[in-house]
């Protein structure tokens, strides 16, 4: 359903280094960049996640009530997304584990330095 999904930053820099920690243990890596945005995306997949600096020209801001959930393969990869991204600056908004939204529900929630709040979900038994 979705095509893609755009998160603002205010340090693209900073932003970049924080993602590119944190997507590879998804499986997504940088595959674009230029002044205004950084894309990541699986190998041979079209980029589904962006990073940019808001097109207004505004400071950009986090939406409240807004989540994005990356799906994970394992729940493996679940707890290595939460913490690389403590590691390298994220701030936690649900430690790894399971949800009652159904019996397979294992997800992560991070904010990353611009307030998005970004998870993490695998719904693979294990």
């Amino acid at each position: 359903m979705l095509l893609y999904v755009t998160v603002g930053s205010n340090d693209l820099t900073r932003a970049g280094a924080f993602y590119d920690a944190v997507m590879p243990t998804l499986g997504y890596r940088r595959q674009r960049q230029d002044e205004t945005e950084i894309g990541y995306g699986a190998e041979g997949d079209r980029i589904r996640f962006w990073v940019v600096t808001p097109f207004n020209r505004a400071p950009a801001t986090y939406g409240n009530g807004v989540s994005i959930a990356l799906a994970a393969e394992t729940r493996a990869a679940v707890d290595a997304f939460h913490a690389a991204a403590l590691a390298n600056g994220g701030t936690d908004e649900g430690a790894p584990g399971l949800r009652p939204f159904h019996a397979n529900f294992y997800g992560a929630w991070v904010r990353d330095h611009d307030g998005n709040k970004i998870a993490a979900v695998c719904e693979q038994p294990e």
